[in-house]
């Protein structure tokens, strides 16, 4: 082996990496002008094309590396070398976390995902360590006295936003209403914002602590347009709220930094209770979320004793779900063989999860990662659930002595399945419960996707209340669906027979059947029509139908509107 050939391999690795930050920064950083010019339509492609970089540059570089090698093998001596030197040449590189998990995705498709151990990757993290909390070095604070409204107005630099306020004035007016009480209770006595705006469909955020001698409040102030200009659409200071905007069930932030763990660091500050793996995927790092989820995954591990059961609730036509009771998450594994009626594939499924991936979820569909080759320790496996993986997925799983191998597989938050709370809840639950159930549908409609599916155990419950979408595998856009209403029936005995009087296409929807499926319970029926009637109409499905195809695009606010200054 020559000896220069493990430098020149880390050299080529970190090469691909720095060419897809630049072009991951550069798709960032134009994100200003976008909000500016409200172009909302690039606003959702530049989504799709940032978290396709990662992928071709990865691609990009397996193929340099495949010319320089006379025959890609698993030597563990020359990639025990070449992670050193690649450990050596990250050190103090402002995105040296970022570096490792691409060096860990370029060995991985090289190999196949043969070959994963922490000799060969960084299973466990390198020569990184978390950044230390140095807010100074991101952020620019002011004394509130003696004027807090000039010292908010100094910190917002509202002409940076490229676009002027409609009345700055009375938004600061407002704003001060709003935070004078919290901050005469809190007694601070400092305002603090990140130098970095945080962008994400048609919203601009800024994100920063109110300082004073007891601690600090979280502050988030959103800035949207009106029709006159930009507006500070309003204030919170409530970490649930934050939490909320910053969740697993939205799309991606536009946020430019060259120090993201630093940034990261700061986030954690804000909400201690999100994961490192959230908070990095984000800001759209979700590929070092899910480096970030794996070692958390390793760790929980070590400090639990708990086996991996099947997920509770009704089994899943196309998937079979397990998970660890002490973790909140889910192992989602494609069957080999669907059940009747679904009659998609394996290579469809994996097609609608990737769409998810790339589509704005409008906080009502849950993010997920995909591993190849996950393993887990067999001992953690009681003998019926892997009786049941062999059973349904029996080409996805490979069995050792010591560990049981998936092949691919979905990671997601784990939730509450409606249908279990529906069962539990008191008849207020209930009503608040079905009523969030059919925003979701409607604000997913209104993104351009159709659920599909919408049976209640295909959506979970959020921690903070909130019904959110899981189940992908019939999603479809809304343009492409052919909405209907069901014929009169020619003669009277066509009601009941065994099949429809009427041709039905395979894009064909009935929005009148879906209270056959879903409104079974009186309870459920009255708590739907109250709210929701209008989803069992054509005129409804066909109305979002064509203000998408009239390039119409939803304004979705992820924050209450008691939090917004003009509610």
């Amino acid at each position: 082996m020559d000896r220069r050939l493990p430098t020149q391999l880390a050299y080529r690795i970190l090469a691909g990496f720095d060419k897809h930050y630049r072009l991951f920064t550069r798709t960032t950083v134009a994100a200003r002008d976008r909000f500016a010019q409200a172009d909302w339509s690039a606003v959702q492609e530049a989504q799709k094309e940032r978290i396709r970089f990662y992928s071709e540059r990865v691609n990009e570089t397996t193929r340099e590396l495949i010319q320089m090698l006379d025959k890609p093998v698993i030597s563990t001596e020359l990639w025990r070398n070449t992670k050193q030197a690649f450990s050596r040449l990250v050190l103090g590189h402002p995105q040296a976390e970022l570096c490792e998990t691409f060096f860990n995705s370029v060995f991985s498709r090289l190999f196949r995902h043969r070959g994963l151990d922490n000799q060969h990757l960084y299973i466990h993290a390198g020569n990184t360590v978390r950044a230390p909390f140095r807010p100074e070095r991101l952020s620019h604070s002011a004394d509130l006295a003696p004027d807090p409204v000039e010292a908010i107005r100094t910190l917002l630099q509202p002409k940076r936003f490229g676009r002027p306020f409609a009345d700055l004035d009375g938004d600061l007016t407002l704003l001060w209403q709003r935070l004078e009480p919290l901050i005469a209770e809190q007694q601070i006595n400092r305002i603090e914002l990140l130098d970095s705006i945080f962008y994400r469909n048609k919203g601009a955020y800024l994100v920063g602590r109110l300082l004073g001698p007891n601690g600090f409040v979280p502050l988030i102030l959103p800035i949207r347009h009106s029709d006159q200009g930009l507006q500070i659409d309003a204030v919170l200071t409530n970490e649930d709220d934050l939490s909320i905007v910053f969740s697993f069930t939205r799309a991606y932030f536009m946020v430019a930094t060259q120090t993201p763990g630093a940034l990261v660091r700061y986030l954690k500050e804000l909400l201690p209770h999100k994961t490192w793996a959230e908070l990095y995927s984000a800001i759209g790092l979700q590929k070092h979320g899910k480096t970030e989820f794996y070692r958390a995954f390793l760790h929980h591990l070590n400090q639990s004793r708990d086996q991996f059961v099947a997920a509770p609730g009704i089994k899943g036509m196309v998937m079979t779900v397990f998970t660890l009771p002490s973790l909140d998450i889910v192992f989602k594994v494609i069957k080999d063989e669907f059940t009747p009626p679904k009659d998609s594939n394996k290579a469809q499924v994996k097609g609608k999860y990737a769409l998810v991936k790339q589509h704005d979820r409008v906080g009502r569909m849950a993010d997920t990662h995909a591993y190849s080759n996950f393993v887990f320790p067999r001992q953690r496996f009681s003998d019926a659930l892997i009786e049941e993986l062999l059973k349904e997925a029996p080409a996805e799983v490979e069995l050792t002595d010591n560990q049981v191998i998936i092949k691919h597989l979905y990671v997601e938050r784990r939730m509450t399945p409606l249908n279990l709370y529906l069962d539990d809840a008191d008849e207020a639950q209930l009503s608040a419960a079905i009523d969030d159930y059919g925003k979701a549908i409607k604000q997913l409609a209104a993104a351009n996707i159709f659920p599909g599916d919408m049976l209640f155990k295909n959506f979970g419950v959020t921690r903070h209340g909130r019904v959110v979408f899981y189940d992908y595998d019939e999603i479809s856009y809304m343009t492409e669906c052919n909405f209907r209403d069901i014929p009169a029936p020619r003669y009277p005995e066509d009601e009941w027979a065994a099949e429809p009087w009427y041709s039905v296409g395979p894009m064909d929807v009935f929005p009148e059947e879906f209270g056959r499926f879903l409104l079974s319970k009186a309870a459920v029926r009255k708590a739907f029509m109250a709210h929701h009637a209008d989803l069992l109409t054509r005129k409804y499905w066909q109305g979002l139908k064509d203000a998408i195809e009239a390039g119409q695009f939803p304004d979705l606010i992820p924050y209450p509107q008691a939090c917004r200054l003009r509610p």
